[in-house]
This record gives structure tokens, C-alpha cells and sequence, in this order.
């Protein structure tokens, strides 16, 4: 009689790489890097497991790990973009702006057709007052894509920031007709109508609706300049 001895096969390095995505892309962080870890105590220079993992902790924004991922993975492979703009995006969740930027500019030197740089990077400008070469980024974005509303409200702001209200109030009505949900760029629109513009009546009903959208903070500009009696 033959007996056949049935012996588990252990799941290849690729096999966990490809469980491990599929629970990323399913929103399953935690499985995921399980995966992760399985290769990367077999093999510590993985890069692609490296990069992966600091994606799941990024995702649970546990960014001091994503980043101590990213930097791994950049000791594997010094010539891949993706983990300069993804050290990037973690820096400038941590609003560490400058280290930010000088990743997107990695980044963008590595790879110059990764467009989404200029979005990011345009925002860590901004955080560092950088309004001029924020400004530039977020052009670089618009030409791209130009119907991205968020774009628009933040290079609204990087115009407020460089002293440009009429441009500003441009850049943000062409935000709030492509997202009518954002109750920032609504208070943005508001308040800088009435400053620059004493645009009162208008001013004053973008800001009810930041309200309505849930921006408290426009109640306080509503209650000084919005009442019936003023």
C-alpha cells in the first residue's frame, strides 16, 4: 500500500507580497503587514514588502513607522521614486514640511512624470509660507487635471497668503462650483470678499453656507457683520 504523506508547503515570498496588497486594497492594515512581516523576517531587504508595509501603518497613521519603513525600502532601491514621494506624504501629515519637501523633490528628480508631486508638495510649501513656489506646484497640478476642486481652494489660499485677494477670489469660486461640500473654501470666499472687496451681501452668504456645511468658525464673522442690524 502507498501512503501519501500530505506536507503544508509554506506560501512563497511573492504569494504573502500579493495576500498582503490585496488586504491593503481592502482597507485590512493590520492583515496586511502581518503578510509583510512574514517576508521580512525571512528576507529583510525586501524592498517591495518594505515599501507596502510603510503604506499600512501610513494608512493607520502610525506615520513614525511608516517612515522608519520608507526609509528601509530606500536603502534597497536608491533610484525608486515611490518611497521618497510616500516619506514625503508622511512628513507632511506630521507637518514637517521642509523634510517633506525635500522628498517630493526626490521624487520628482527620479521620476518626472509622477504629477501627483505637485499637489503635495504645493501643500508643505504652503504650510512653510512658500506662497510664490506653492503656487507654482499648484499650477503645475491644474494644468494636469484642472477641474480638482481642492487644488483650487488651496492655491486660493496661497494667493490670500501672497497678498492676491482678486486672483484668491477667483481660484475659490472656481473651487466651490466644482465642490459645493467644502465648507472652508466657502468661509475662505467669505471672508476675503468682505475684506478686500467690502463685498458684504456676498460675503455673508458664503458664509452662512460654510455654516450650513458645518465650519462653525464662520459664525463668529456672521454674528460681528452678518446680522440684520448691522
Amino acid at each position: 500500500m502507498l501512503l501519501f504523506i500530505m506536507v503544508a508547503c509554506a506560501p512563497s515570498e511573492q504569494e504573502l507580497y500579493d495576500a498582503g496588497i490585496i488586504e491593503l486594497r481592502k482597507g485590512e492594515f493590520k492583515t496586511a503587514i502581518e503578510n509583510f512581516d512574514r517576508i521580512l523576517e525571512e528576507n529583510p531587504n525586501h524592498f517591495d514588502a518594505l515599501n507596502a508595509r510603510g503604506v499600512a501603518y501610513f494608512e493607520l497613521q502610525k506615520w513614525d513607522d511608516a517612515i522608519v519603513n520608507f526609509k528601509a525600502a530606500m536603502k534597497q532601491d536608491s533610484v525608486s521614486y515611490k518611497p521618497y514621494l510616500n516619506l514625503g506624504n508622511a512628513y507632511l501629515e506630521k507637518e514637517e514640511f521642509k523634510d517633506a519637501v525635500v522628498n517630493y523633490n526626490m521624487a520628482s528628480a527620479l521620476d518626472l512624470n509622477q504629477t501627483d508631486i505637485y499637489y503635495n508638495r504645493g501643500l508643505a510649501l504652503l504650510g512653510m509660507e512658500e506662497y510664490e513656489d506653492a503656487l507654482l506646484d499648484f499650477d503645475n497640478a491644474l494644468r494636469v487635471d484642472p477641474n480638482q476642486a481642492l487644488v483650487h481652494f488651496n492655491r486660493g489660499k496661497a494667493l490670500v497668503g501672497n497678498n492676491d485677494p482678486l486672483e484668491a477670489i477667483n481660484a475659490l469660486h472656481r473651487s466651490v462650483s466644482l465642490d459645493d461640500t467644502n465648507g472652508a473654501a466657502f468661509y475662505l470666499l467669505g471672508i476675503t470678499e468682505m475684506s478686500a472687496l467690502n463685498k458684504v451681501d456676498e460675503g455673508c452668504a458664503h458664509l452662512q453656507q460654510a455654516l450650513q456645511l458645518g465650519y462653525n468658525e464662520a459664525q463668529e464673522w456672521i454674528d460681528e457683520f452678518c446680522s440684520s442690524d448691522s
